[in-house]
């Protein structure tokens, strides 16, 4: 018993004995691995930073809480492509001014990284800045045939063409921009030729609507290429900027080909002359028109220059099919009955100068509208024009023409996509993140809704403005910053030469006049040796006004007198105590405060 247990005693010390040599090394080979992990750990770390993919920038640079004006910025490192130069078209208040483009400082600036311009359709808002961009950076356009027609027109008009890279490029194309490839997918709106785009850079692919609609039914069989945006959305979109123009409104955009059939309508057994007006570049529209035309025997004169210079270069590329001798010269309108004319013009949205309204003041030098036309307005107001259009309609039917507009007959449909269409935009890409585009504010939230409903997280949707620099990665999004963006107010030949100060000074004018004060003094003495004359323009019509300027004359003597006593020879100092004297003066007498501009002469 005695020696078993001594076995037993022994095995246990041997076992305690062999833990313990056992131990030793176990606790060096973990410390020197834990040692050695953590240097790995470390030395990943490194790797990781060191090979981490650098943020793409999105800047919008116009679109964004206005209409028009589109342009955006895609920035990777030391490359940019830029999407859409357009413009808008100037506000009320902004008296002269002919059209406003974006401001483009930052691009000048850069202008060393950018690899082209990349343009999603042939509307005035996404290219009509282009040849003033291109005055001062001259870079490739990247587009679609009839997209480049259409910037051709405008380069030749601006002398530009010779000077500029223009490349056509087809639907279904990719073009290689160094780290970023454009992919022009076949989209849908109210001129052919229009895509989205996909732009695949290195730490993703976003893809970028521009201007679309789904119509199932389009005029020339083009459809949308769903297949291409489901394919990118299986592989997955890291950011969708998608067209924000109808998202207020519900349902689905009606369908082009549903107009053809309504103008068929008005068409048939119609035995007067037929006046259409409408958007140059809905060349589809034309197009229907045309058919309905060709259908009752009828020939087409055109007026208005740019719906003569869309027609033309339309027809060159073949986006416009008529039987020949269809179309006249609108000199020739008088050789024919008005059951046999159709006059295509501009002037849907009430512009001032444009065919249309020529023709509703009677100062149209070719067309004279008669009680025996139908005039058919095929569009409707764009926000804002929407007194011009009314004044329009009122002029002709005051003639005493047949008059059919929106309100009366379903003769327009929109090119933009309603809720139903951004809802399948937006589950056919399934993006990680989503920016609504081209849209006022309330545009914009109404479609950051719209795309919570179809699942997308609330903090996954951002809603920029122009100039705001947002960076995305696999995983992140955020706004890091701002750039200089803002408007370029074109006057003329001149570019930016009229900002806020001129706007003002014209506001001014226009509402109140302007009062000028000449007088000539005597460079060494001070003293008035002729006037004051009072000029007026725009402020009281002077000879009904005769004891008025009388006074305001024998105000500004007055002032003068008071210089001479406080012993004021400074002119500067003179013209300011004038002004600020008889504005107080004016004021008070009409509750009118004009410009005042003295002027003196030295003898």
């Amino acid at each position: 018993m005695e020696e078993k247990k001594n076995t037993n005693d022994t095995l246990l010390e041997n076992q305690s004995s062999l833990n313990q040599k056992r131990r030793v090394p176990y606790r060096k080979n973990y410390n020197k691995n834990r040692i050695q992990n953590k240097d790995n750990r470390a030395r990943i770390e490194k790797e990781e930073v060191k090979f981490k993919k650098s943020p793409l920038k999105i800047i919008p640079l116009g679109g964004l809480l206005e209409i028009g004006k589109n342009m955006t910025v895609f920035e990777y490192e030391n490359e940019i492509i830029i999407v859409d130069c357009g413009l808008a078209f100037p506000e009320d208040d902004m008296l002269g001014v002919d059209l406003v483009i974006p401001d483009v400082s930052y691009l000048e600036r850069n202008k060393e990284k950018i690899k082209g311009l990349v343009i999603t359709h042939g509307h005035e808002d996404h290219i009509g800045a282009i040849p003033y961009f291109l005055k001062q950076i001259n870079v490739p356009i990247y587009a679609t045939k009839l997209t480049a027609g259409l910037i051709q027109n405008k380069l030749e008009e601006h002398k530009l063409l010779r000077s500029t890279k223009l490349k056509v490029v087809r639907q279904g194309e990719r073009i290689n921009l160094g780290k970023m490839k454009v992919e022009f997918i076949r989209s849908c709106h109210s001129i052919p030729d229009s895509v989205a785009l996909a732009i695949h850079t290195p730490v993703g692919v976003v893809i970028h609507t521009g201007d679309f609609k789904i119509d199932y039914t389009p005029i020339d069989n083009e459809k949308m290429d769903f297949g291409r945006l489901a394919e990118l959305g299986n592989k997955g979109v890291l950011a969708l900027l998608s067209d924000s123009t109808n998202s207020e409104r519900k349902g689905f955009t009606m369908s082009e080909s549903t107009v053809g059939e309504v103008f068929d309508k008005l068409f048939l057994n119609c035995t007067k002359r037929i006046v259409v007006a409408t958007f140059a570049s809905n060349i589809h529209r034309i197009q229907q028109i045309v058919n309905s035309a060709v259908k009752y025997g009828r020939k087409v004169s055109v007026c208005g220059r740019s719906m003569i210079n869309v027609i033309e270069t339309a027809m060159e590329l073949g986006y416009i099919r008529v039987p020949e001798n269809t179309f006249i010269d609108i000199d020739m309108i008088k050789n024919y009955t008005d059951e046999q004319l159709v006059i295509l013009t501009t002037g849907s949205q009430g512009e001032a100068m444009s065919a249309l309204t020529r023709m509703a003041t009677g100062e149209h030098k070719k067309v004279e509208i008669t009680p025996n036309d139908l005039v058919i307005i095929s569009a409707t107001p764009i926000p804002g024009n929407e007194k011009f259009v009314s004044k329009v309609i009122d002029d002709l039917m005051q003639i005493g023409a047949e008059v059919v507009y929106s309100s009366l007959a379903d003769i327009h449909v929109s090119g933009h996509a309603c809720q139903e269409e951004q809802k399948l935009m937006l589950s056919l890409v399934r993006p990680k993140y989503f920016l609504p585009v081209h849209g006022e504010y309330r545009q914009l939230m109404v479609h950051a809704k719209t795309a919570m409903k179809v699942g997308i997280p609330p903090e996954n949707i951002f809603i920029m403005n122009n100039g705001r620099v947002m960076e995305l990665n696999e995983n992140s999004a955020k706004i890091v910053g701002t750039v200089q963006s803002g408007r370029v107010l074109v006057d003329g030949l001149g570019i930016g030469d009229v900002g806020n100060i001129v706007l003002r000074d014209r506001q001014h004018l226009s509402q109140d006049g302007l009062i000028i004060i000449v007088l000539t003094m005597d460079s060494n003495t001070g003293e008035v040796v002729a006037g004051p004359d009072i000029i007026s323009r725009g402020f009281v019509y002077v000879r009904e006004s005769e004891n008025l300027m009388d006074d305001v004359k024998k105000n500004v003597q007055k002032e003068l007198s008071k210089c001479r006593e406080k012993g004021i020879k400074d002119w500067s100092s003179i013209k300011s105590n004038l002004k600020d004297g008889l504005r107080d003066y004016v004021f008070a007498k009409t509750k009118r405060n004009p410009m005042i501009l003295p002027i003196i002469m030295e003898v």
